[in-house]
């Protein structure tokens, strides 16, 4: 018998779930979601394992869908020490690398910056040669200063070869342990957004492996040596290895497990999904079982970026939003939460704060806490404020949808208790068995999955051939990623001509798998890989 625990970090609940084999959930838990994170990982791991009793030999797979590299980000912590290299002299000296990005995260990120002459043009020529005696003396100028490259080219999307000689000469230099963030493999077309997510990259590798390592250690301690995976941010998986390469893709990966997750437990392939949790409201559509796709510019703390991300939308609404209520009887919802803290903070529950968990409480429509310490509250009022609570919801979905017409709504997370059993928009609402845990179960049956979203001149090899050529780069990387090679097909196929740029197309192909069969490597072999 074969087991798996999945494990998502929400802000204010880490959650953790056991499957067996066929995906049947055997335990699962909530725990608070602690300030280093780590700790709160490590609860929901024992517990969850201990309320099995499963035979710990038997786990075979963790995944986990963390937040540590989005906070790393946003609190400009724990980054490395970075060089920045932009190969696009003198096309590009008019505007410098980091430019938009917030003052304090760039003092964090500027400090080894050049721009050398090279780079192509829209359609692949040559700007001008590849200045290597510079980068020669840039990578021994660094050695020994930073511990990780990013790299980016102009139109590298169209033609990659300057970034790969760029890092060629870096790792020699360097040596094979620094790692190197090329841009081509991260963002798209737009030289500014995708410098800035490969510089992101670049910056969150250590906090990647120290996650890694810290949650492996851990599974060795309770004496479970399974293979590990984490959640990326389009609802699938990828291996340790990987997330070395490109940490940055854990970035809002807990809204897609918790996507994904609905889809399992709702048996729907396409609808909304409303996953609440004590902090927040986030909204995101399924299309044919993965999230949709965003196609705009995502900022990352206060950086402008265009590397993939999840289209959602997030409301400051959850089981643990402070609600203020005036002598007038005026009142507001949020955006602040007591978050983790509501069972010591909440009205209900002996505390001093009004939350939105007190309302439903109070109007008795949740059993939860001690009704008699929020029996005081006008009713009126807090029928008001219910309505404010049910119209926010309804108001977000409004904006998600694509047409007028209702549509499906898969409700989960443990805040999901606020909403009624219809809301405006909505063809039919859904709140599944598991419902509470919808995030940790997305992270656990996820597929693995590779990606590519480049622009192609398809002078050299033909429209055919250069469509053939895009699907299987996505094939070798759902695989390199930890794709069973036998079971990966494409999922997702976008072809976009573009008529600026010669004849050329940008070709955007997904390709997913299921998990590489348990004796491809241990948890020891996957710590010393990465």
């Amino acid at each position: 018998m074969s087991y798996r625990i999945g494990i998502d970090v929400g802000g204010t609940h880490t959650d953790a779930v056991l499957l067996d084999k066929d995906y049947r959930v055997l335990a699962k838990t909530k725990t608070s979601t602690t300030q280093d994170v780590s700790t709160g990982i490590y609860e929901a791991m024992r517990e969850v394992i201990a309320q099995s009793g499963v035979p710990r030999e038997q786990i075979t797979y963790a995944m986990l869908g963390t937040t540590h590299c989005t906070n790393a980000i946003v609190e400009r912590k724990h980054l490395n020490q970075i060089a920045v290299i932009r190969v696009g002299a003198p096309a590009t000296l008019a505007i410098k690398p980091l430019i938009g990005v917030p003052d304090d995260l760039r003092a964090h990120l500027g400090k080894h910056v050049y721009i050398i002459s090279g780079g192509h043009e829209f359609d692949g020529r040559e700007i001008t040669k590849l200045d290597e005696a510079q980068l020669y003396r840039i990578a021994n100028e660094i050695k020994d200063k930073v511990d990780s490259v990013a790299v980016a080219s102009v139109f590298s999307p169209v033609s990659k070869e300057h970034e790969l000689r760029a890092a060629e000469i870096l790792r020699e230099v360097l040596g094979e342990h620094v790692p190197v963030s090329l841009s081509y493999e991260i963002g798209s077309v737009g030289l500014l957004e995708r410098e800035n997510a490969t510089i992101l990259n670049a910056a969150i590798v250590n906090v990647a492996k120290t996650t890694a390592t810290g949650f492996i250690n851990a599974l060795k301690a309770e004496k479970v040596d399974a293979r590990v995976f984490f959640g990326q941010n389009d609802g699938t998986l990828m291996s340790i290895e990987y997330a070395m390469k490109y940490p940055i893709l854990t970035i809002g990966c807990g809204p897609t497990n918790s996507i994904r997750g609905a889809s399992y437990l709702s048996g729907l392939a396409n609808a909304l999904v409303v996953d609440v949790g004590g902090t927040t409201t986030d909204i995101g559509v399924l299309v044919n079982s993965f999230p949709r796709e965003s196609s705009l510019a995502v900022e990352i703390g206060g950086a402008r970026t265009n590397f993939r991300m999840p289209d959602l939308i997030s409301i400051g609404l959850g089981g643990g939003t402070i609600v203020r209520i005036q002598d007038d009887g005026s009142f507001t919802v949020g955006p602040d939460s007591v978050g983790y803290q509501l069972p010591q903070k909440g009205l209900a529950f002996g505390g001093d704060t009004l939350t939105t968990t007190d309302v439903l409480i109070a109007l008795g429509k949740s059993d939860l806490g001690d009704a008699e310490k929020v029996a005081h509250l006008d009713p009126d009022i807090l029928l008001k404020v219910y309505d404010r609570i049910v119209e926010m919801a309804e108001e977000a979905i409004d904006k998600m949808k694509t047409s007028a017409d209702p549509v499906p709504v898969i409700l989960v997370g443990g805040g999901s208790i606020l909403f009624p059993e219809q809301l405006k928009g909505a063809s039919q609402m859904i709140r599944p068995e598991n419902f509470g845990v919808a995030n940790a179960i997305g992270a656990a049956i996820s597929q693995i999955s590779g990606q590519i979203d480049r622009v192609f001149s398809l002078d050299e090899m033909g429209r055919d051939q250069t469509l053939e050529v895009a699907k299987g780069i996505a094939i070798e990387e759902a695989i390199a990623a930890g794709a069973e090679p036998s079971t990966v097909e494409i999922v997702e196929f976008e072809d976009i001509p573009l008529a600026y740029l010669g004849n050329a197309t940008r070709i955007r192909v997904k390709a997913a798998g299921t998990l590489a069969s348990v004796g491809t490597a241990s948890t020891r072999e996957q710590v010393s890989n990465s």
